[in-house]
């Protein structure tokens, strides 16, 4: 399997049979075999997660499925391609193409997070489905997030994750690791790619160096820029 990074929450995931191409908005995408399915998902509606612009694949890329959160207009859909887009809310558990299953949970932003099982493997994509603990806001806001994360993440505890995407994001400060240390407390995956950092990596060495993640640290990406490209086998980076 080779993961590249494209942009923020933007990533391709190329298996044995699929692509899997993730909250696109911009950034070079690596060039696609057409020989191959394409899947594309858009876990809600925010501008740095979703753009109308993915809908050019389609004309590139004979083989393509749209797979998007609910909360995203369908009048943005061409009607040309409605036929190949599937809405999902969450809380589900659909097939959205022959050997592609999609089970989603809910995010504490907007919109849903995603796990897909295709080709033998698991791969979640968290969205804006995170532990948002803000400093300024009530401890019982921030409180009500936590308990809402945990629930959420709950539902695919027993899951075998073998590829996650969750957000590492350093707006937060003192709270920047939550969401990526407690779904690895919670749920657990083979490997990690951190995103939503807003362009600043740093945050990555920073996680890997706090005592919290040393029974994980090996498996987070180290991601440095854009177009970045790694490989995947037997569940470990190569």
């Amino acid at each position: 399997m080779r993961v590249t990074y494209i942009h923020h929450s933007s990533f391709l995931a190329e298996t044995k049979g699929r692509y899997l191409l993730f909250d696109y908005y911009e950034g070079k995408i690596p060039e696609l075999s057409p020989d191959k399915p394409l899947f594309v998902f858009a876990s809600h509606r925010h501008g740095d997660h979703f753009s109308p612009v993915i809908f050019e694949l389609a004309d590139k890329h004979p083989q393509t499925v749209f797979v998007l959160s609910s909360d995203i207009w369908k009048k943005r859909v061409p009607e040309h391609l409605m036929e190949r887009t599937v809405f999902l809310k969450s809380h589900v558990e659909e097939e959205v193409s022959p050997g592609v299953m999609v089970k989603t949970l809910k995010s504490t932003d907007e919109g849903i997070a995603f796990l897909i099982r295709c080709d033998g493997l698991a791969i979640y994509h968290a969205g804006d489905l995170n532990n948002w603990h803000w400093e300024g806001e009530p401890d019982s806001w921030n409180e009500k997030m936590e308990r809402i994360y945990r629930n959420e993440i709950g539902r695919i505890a027993k899951e075998k994750i073998d590829v996650a995407f969750i957000p590492l994001d350093g707006r937060q400060e003192d709270y920047f690791y939550l969401g990526i240390d407690e779904f690895m407390k919670y749920a657990d995956a083979e490997v990690i790619f951190p995103m939503h950092c807003w362009g600043d990596f740093s945050v990555i060495q920073r996680l890997k160096e706090m005592p919290c993640s040393e029974r994980y640290r090996s498996r987070i990406a180290d991601i440095k820029e854009d177009g970045d490209s790694f490989e995947i086998q037997g569940g470990k980076l190569v």
